[in-house]
This record gives C-alpha cells, structure tokens and sequence, in this order.
C-alpha cells in the first residue's frame, strides 16, 4: 500500500515539469555507510520538481541515476566495513512533503518523505568479499563463487535545504538528506577455502542478505528565478 502510493505520488508530480518556473544547476554527491563515494550522471538528475501546497508545505520529487562506486550488503552472518556490491547504476526516485521557512531573500526548508531505488548492472566486489569471508570462517585463502537476485528496494529519508538569494532571481542552494533504505539480495553460491588442512568447498546461502543504500547525499547548486510565482521548482543535478 505503501510503496503504491509512493510510486503514484511520484509519477503525479513529475507530470509538473512542464509548468516548472524556477531552474537551477547542482552539484550532489552521496556517501554510502561503509561504501564508496558516488554522484548522478548529468544529465540524468532532475530533482526538485513539486507543487506548493500552500505557504508553507509544498510536494516534491524527481529522479536521479546515480553511478554508485561501491554499496555494502547486510544481513549476512558476517559484516564488513567495505562495500560488497559495486559499481553499479542505481535509479533513485524521492517523494516528500516540504515545509518552507521563508524570509528576505532566504529560505530553509525541512524535508522528509520516502524513496524508491534500483540497482542494475550489479557486481560483486570480490576482493572485499573474498576477504570478509576468509576472516568469518577463519580460512587462509578463500575464493567465491555467488550468484544473486536483484530486487527493487525502498526506504526513508530526511533533510535540510538552504537558499539564499545573491541577487533577485538568483539564489545559492545547500542541501544535505540522510537516506535510510534497503533491497532484497539473497545470494547463494559456493567458496573453495584454504586451510591448515589443504582445500575444502562450502555450499553457502543467505536468503536474507539486503542492499544497505544507507548515507550521506548533500549537493550544492544555483536557482534561476523566472518571476512570475513559485508554485514549482525543479533543479537539474
């Protein structure tokens, strides 16, 4: 129920970029907990786009493709502090409700809402694998095999934004959210593992394994103003 509503919401908003007014140019980056750093391929990021509910509230959302360096896997009996999965593109669509603090030439904004992601292109990170693997089973050499079912994942979110206005029609906009979501990625396979005892074969499998997409994403940009209201925004990232 939920995740339809998030999808619908989405798409209903994104149906407001031809009567968008305000355009702007930003740069983003993402910083993955226990991953590597990431940013959207330009110019395949639009966010932003949204209607003022009134004053004060407003609805946004958009649509990111980032190139993700490296997302850690949890939910397996071991952790590691180094991403598992990566380099893979990631399709990330927010929804959420804004709450708009405007002043002279200024506004901050309070967001929060939900996400819709998915990882295409996924690639096992071997040698962090290999290498969590060896210290969970306490082997000398240990080498992978795994296959994988890639699913598409949902999550949470909440952050800042900050626009100040350098001259009437355009503004500086800082950003920063904080993203908590996950996805179903059971893998199974088999690793061949060196020990005192010369080399052994373990059939493994974790069901219950999950894509973390959980970090940092802040980003810095320009607003151009065309006059004329505000009832939309989109920002190009």
């Amino acid at each position: 129920m939920i995740k339809t509503a998030l999808l619908t919401l989405t798409l209903a908003l994104l149906s407001g970029m031809a009567k968008a007014q305000d355009f702007g140019l930003s740069f983003s980056y993402f910083i993955p907990k226990n991953g590597y750093f990431s940013t959207p391929i330009s110019p395949f990021s639009i966010r932003g786009i949204g209607v003022n509910l009134n004053n004060f509230l407003a609805l946004e959302t958009g649509v990111s493709l980032y190139r993700m360096s490296g997302l850690n896997v949890k939910d397996l009996p071991f952790e590691s502090k180094a991403p598992l999965v990566g380099p893979n593109f990631t399709i990330f669509i927010p929804a959420e409700l804004v709450i708009e603090l405007k002043g002279n030439g200024v506004q901050f904004d309070i967001k929060g809402g939900g996400f819709f992601f998915y990882g295409f292109d996924q690639k096992i990170n071997y040698g962090n694998m290999d290498r969590a693997m060896r210290e969970f089973y306490q082997l000398e050499i240990v080498n992978a095999d795994l296959t994988y079912s890639n699913k598409p994942g949902f999550g949470y979110h909440a952050g800042v934004e900050l626009t100040f206005y350098i001259m009437p029609q355009v503004g500086i906009s800082l950003e920063c959210n904080y993203l908590i979501g996950q996805s179903s990625f059971p893998l199974e396979g088999t690793f061949k593992g060196v020990n005192g005892n010369g080399v052994e074969t373990v059939t493994i499998n974790y069901p219950d394994a999950k894509i973390d997409l959980t970090g940092l994403e802040f980003s810095i940009g320009l607003l151009f103003s065309s006059g004329g209201g505000q009832n939309y925004k989109k920002r190009r990232r």
